[in-house]
């Protein structure tokens, strides 16, 4: 799991959906060429494996087309991310040729959970939410075995705290 994981959901639909100066299509284009130009990353777009559209992308995309259905305010914002994701896509291709930095699974997450009525500072506590499961699978299994797994990942957080 990298150090954007859960964060990448409320940037996404901050960034490229609710920021004032993106409320309409048409200037969707501009807003995703300014980030570009000024090195911004376009959360939700890329993927560390899939050098493809996210396939879970195309699950969540459904997803959120039907929730977006029930209100007016979820279906502006939805046809407004499909825009969005439209141009990004073109410019990525145009701006950094071969990455094939296509939708990840975050950009449509962030519709779907505003859609259910979340506001973009819950998206990181629904992520943990999903998580726990796994977490608790991975205490489960170091304990049965008596031995500490390590993980893969480097830590990069602030070392040497005490605990009061």
């Amino acid at each position: 799991m990298s150090r954007l994981s859960g964060k990448a959901s409320r940037a996404t639909l901050l960034a490229a959906c609710l920021a004032s100066s993106l409320t309409v299509a048409a200037s969707a284009e501009a807003v995703v060429r300014r980030m570009l130009e000024r090195g911004d990353r376009m959360m939700g777009f890329g993927h560390r494996v899939y050098k493809v559209r996210d396939p879970r992308a195309e699950v969540l995309s459904k997803v959120a087309e039907s929730l977006s259905s029930a209100r007016l305010e979820n279906r502006k914002l939805y046809d407004l991310a499909r825009h969005v994701e439209q141009s990004a896509s073109r410019l990525l291709e145009e701006h950094k040729p071969g990455r094939n930095l296509r939708t990840n699974v975050e950009f449509y997450t962030a519709l779907v959970l505003s859609a259910i009525g979340l506001e973009p500072r819950q998206f990181v506590a629904m992520f943990a939410c999903g998580r726990v499961a796994g977490w608790c699978a991975h205490v489960i299994e170091q304990h049965a075995e008596d031995r500490l797994i390590r993980p893969q990942s480097e830590y990069v957080g602030p070392r040497g705290l005490k605990v009061k």
